[in-house]
């Protein structure tokens, strides 16, 4: 072989073996895609949805009228039987049999057959459209589900938080000292033990504000964490002091039982949300979904003038116009074909039987050969289109209808137009909420933490930390909600020129 020859033998094979790898390195990926994945649901949702099910046999009906259109008309058969046969010359007639089989001007059922055939795809583009309006249903309730479970974790992560300060707090009140910072987290152990202790302390609170000597049986009845938490608030001489530490323990429970309650909130809507979802693919409303921790940024960069093009080309709703016009414009040549006459080519059968048999018509019958002998005539029939009004009207309104929907068309893409100008200004408007609130919770958090730290050291007080962590609470839901609606803009996108077929 030539070097030549053999550069491109190898060459081909090299391609070959990396289109090879590459389909197969596709198709692993595919199989290693997650089960819950929105991908996955969407192919379920497809599958199963009953509308657009409906819609996918509406086109298939669609289809079976093309032949239909096509079609010939059935040819007629006319049949007369005389009660006494008739004397005709050359003998009797009995019966009389006619067939015949009508056609339409040249270029008619042509006409017919596009028009059903755009009708159908009139049908396919609204099967198209059902799919599209599914798909962007899911998508939305998969993001407002997303959205619900992001919200979920960060009350329960900030339920967190706040437990770990009412155990801080509670510490603080019961020793009377002050703790650092990183004294955190080891009080998170004494929880339980110092609620108790709290528990004690506020009826020893109790007791010493009736002022009525009855310090002997408050202190026999209080518990010797009591006595020891009292001993430290009588050593430090600070009563106003003692009494502010019980209330920031008090707000602190008030923020958790008010978090719980949210939380049972969310997981309420949450299930509400799954069967919502689950009905979108025609599932039972308690099959289970997995949906992720964290929602995340779907990646898009709108390109104004390409996604015009692909809408012009691929939207199903211009589609379905594009193809109304086509089928009035076909009705139309239809209707001036069926102006023109139609030609019928028939055959008539005369059943005849021969006369009486005496001596003159035996003679005359010799002569005549034709006696009894059957008839079949060939026929020609011409449609005369006379009254020509009907079809000019009908010509006219096919027409009519046919600038209707291009004026229709117009109207559709200029409102497209618009509506993706205002999908992009949606989507740079949610890009900047998303980093301004990613960027606060950011600042939140780094604000919460040092609170917390000049909390345990009794350099602030509790509703700088409750406020700062409400404020960053209120951030990561701002930033998670923000997501969920540059998704849902995005999959409007996408919906506008989807071709899922």
């Amino acid at each position: 072989m030539k070097p030549l020859e053999i550069y491109r033998y190898l060459t081909f094979k090299v391609n070959r073996a990396l289109s090879l790898w590459l389909l197969l390195s596709a198709t692993m990926l595919s199989a290693q895609e997650s089960s819950d994945s929105l991908n996955h649901y969407l192919q379920i949702a497809a599958s199963n949805n009953a509308a657009v099910e409906a819609a996918f046999h509406t086109y298939k009906a669609a289809l079976q009228k093309i032949p239909q259109a096509g079609a010939y008309e059935d040819p007629k058969l006319d049949i007369g039987f005389f009660l006494e046969p008739m004397d005709i010359v050359g003998g009797r007639e009995i019966a009389r049999f006619q067939l015949m089989q009508m056609f339409p001007w040249f270029g008619t059922r042509k006409a017919a057959e596009t028009e059903a055939h755009h009708m159908a795809k009139m049908a396919f583009e609204q099967f198209r459209e059902a799919k599209n309006r599914l798909y962007l249903q899911v998508k939305t309730q998969w993001f407002t589900l997303c959205t619900l479970q992001q919200k979920l974790i960060n009350t329960q992560s900030n339920k967190n938080l706040l437990t770990q300060l009412e155990a801080l707090a509670i510490r603080k009140f019961s020793s009377g000292n002050n703790l650092s910072g990183s004294n955190l987290s080891s009080a998170t152990t004494s929880n339980t033990s110092s609620v108790t202790s709290l528990a004690a302390m506020s009826g020893s609170s109790a007791g010493m504000n009736m002022g009525k000597g009855s310090n002997a049986s408050m202190q026999s009845s209080s518990s010797p964490s009591a006595s020891s938490a009292m001993s430290s608030m009588n050593s430090s001489g600070n009563m106003g002091q003692s009494s502010s530490g019980l209330s920031e323990v008090l707000r602190i429970q008030l923020e958790i039982v008010e978090l719980e309650s949210n939380i049972q909130s969310i997981l309420s809507e949450i299930t509400a949300g799954k069967a919502r979802f689950n009905a979108l693919l025609n599932r039972s409303a308690n099959e289970e979904l997995i949906i992720p921790e964290k929602i995340s940024q779907t990646a898009c960069i709108l390109d104004t003038e390409a996604v015009l093009r692909s809408v012009s080309e691929q939207n199903p709703m211009l589609g379905m116009l594009k193809e109304e016009a086509l089928s009035y414009k076909a009705k139309a040549a239809m209707t001036d074909k069926m102006s023109y006459p139609m030609f019928g080519i028939g055959l008539q059968y005369m059943l005849i039987g021969k006369t009486g048999a005496n001596a003159a018509s035996t003679e005359m019958n010799s002569m005549n050969a034709m006696n009894g002998k059957d008839m079949i005539m060939p026929m020609l029939s011409v449609t005369i289109p006379v009254f020509r009004r009907k079809y000019k009207s009908a010509k006219k309104e096919a027409t009519f209808q046919q600038q209707a929907t291009e004026a229709k068309y117009a109207d559709a893409l200029l409102n497209f137009e618009a509506e993706l100008a205002q999908f992009k200004h949606q989507l740079d408007d949610a890009s900047r909420r998303i980093e301004l609130y990613r960027k606060q919770a950011a600042l939140a958090c780094t604000a919460c933490e040092l609170l917390v730290r000049e909390f345990a050291s009794s350099r602030s007080d509790l509703s700088a930390v409750i406020q700062v962590q409400r404020q960053q609470l209120d951030y990561q839901l701002k930033e998670a909600e923000a997501i969920a609606a540059y998704n849902t803009v995005v999959a409007m996108i996408h919906n506008m020129y989807l071709n899922e077929n």
